[in-house]
């Protein structure tokens, strides 16, 4: 019988409860912690989370809990989080930016779905808010999830127009018909929460290019204004980079911008297999 071991620090534990100084509309905030780089398990000001199950020492990611007023912060949960992060505990670490669903820094599994933290009302969410790093990445610490793979496919696609001409002394023309058919592609924001639903990219991350690095190629792809189109297929063309997608629509139904990654990857196989 296969016998199969988790990583070493793969057990969530349950870590310290905080509560807001002000109590007018309380909300209970669960969320992940972990810094690779601490030596020992526990909180950021050096907490012991013991409890008596022989983890005692190692460095283990855990729950923090918040009791958290609501009615003090904005509607979002990034606000909930920024909330946190100025008025109870200021150890907790995430990526944020733009605030407007725009620049994808606030990427996150928010009550089980990847999501951008900014656009996700708080309201919406029934229960507990469950807060995570996006799924299936190294964490840096706390929400912070290691993207450097992610953005190595991205650059691998050749994201750039390449033309074979010298360019011309004004910008280079498309019809309406031509232009239309980059709609659903140049709004991806690379926030990653396609690529990390997706199964196939759970398992083969470091062959299978994931969903948005293919729609950012197909984005090229179709954009009447590229010549590389036969290199860009011949590249993609290989039984993991592309192949890999299973048609799960994971993707699709978790990009927070309302894109369709899985009809890009489509587009791509239907002209590899016409070239």
């Amino acid at each position: 019988m296969a016998e199969f071991k988790l990583p070493a620090n793969s057990k969530i534990v349950s870590g310290k409860t905080y509560r807001d100084a002000t109590a007018a509309r309380l909300r209970t905030v669960r969320v992940y912690r972990f810094d690779p780089d601490r030596g020992g398990d526990g909180d950021d000001n050096g907490n012991s989370n013991d409890n008596g199950d022989g983890n005692h020492g190692r460095n283990l990611p855990r729950i923090d809990t918040y009791q958290v007023d609501v009615a003090a912060c904005g509607p979002m949960v990034l606000d909930v989080i920024i909330r946190i992060k100025n008025h109870i505990d200021p150890t907790l670490t995430f990526r944020r930016s733009c605030r407007e669903g725009i620049c994808g820094s606030c990427a996150m599994n928010i009550d089980g779905v990847n999501t951008l933290a900014c656009t996700q009302p708080a309201a919406a969410i029934s229960g507990d808010i469950k807060i995570y790093p996006l799924p299936h990445l190294p964490v840096v610490k706390d929400l912070v999830a290691d993207l450097s793979n992610f953005y190595a496919q991205y650059a691998s696609v050749k994201p750039w127009l390449q033309a074979g001409e010298p360019a011309p002394g004004r910008e280079r023309l498309q019809s309406e018909q031509q232009r239309e058919k980059l709609d659903g592609l140049y709004e991806c924001i690379l926030c990653a929460c396609c690529s990390t639903s997706c199964p196939s990219y759970w398992w083969n991350g470091d062959k299978y290019l994931g969903p948005a690095a293919l729609l950012q190629a197909y984005r090229f792809i179709a954009d009447s204004r590229d010549e590389a189109d036969g290199e860009r297929l011949a590249q993609l063309d290989d039984a993991f980079k592309l192949y890999r997608c299973h048609t799960i629509m994971n993707c699709t139904k978790t990009c927070p911008k309302g894109l369709n990654p899985a009809k890009a990857i489509a587009e791509i196989k239907k002209a590899v297999a016409k070239r």
